[in-house]
């Protein structure tokens, strides 16, 4: 009897164990495939915008409310982005989400 229950328990906590990395392990994987999917998201709206002849972004300037052509960066920030001004920060965010103004 005393052996069956070690035998029990052994499997129980085995298993369990097992469980638990599985679900460590899809939960990994659901965070990498959401991650990839707004990334794609964030690249097909950058490449959606609207460009010059240079390939540069036809924009929309939050900062000075004016039209401007400019080259995005590898994170999708226009050349003139300003880091910790409030415009410059709303105007990437826009570019990223597909909302920004265009020309």
């Amino acid at each position: 009897m005393a052996d069956r229950r070690r035998l029990e328990r052994f499997l129980r906590t085995t298993l369990q164990g097992a469980g638990e990395q599985f679900e460590e392990l899809r939960r990994s994987t659901d965070d990498q495939l959401e991650e990839a999917r707004e990334a794609y998201e964030v690249a097909r709206n950058a490449r959606e915008l609207p460009t010059d002849e240079a390939g540069r972004a036809k924009i929309v300037c939050r900062r000075y409310a004016q039209q401007r052509a400019a080259k995005l960066d590898e994170e999708y920030r226009p050349a003139c982005y300003e880091a910790d001004h409030p415009d410059c920060e709303g105007c990437a965010e826009d570019v990223r989400r597909g909302r920004i103004e265009t020309w």
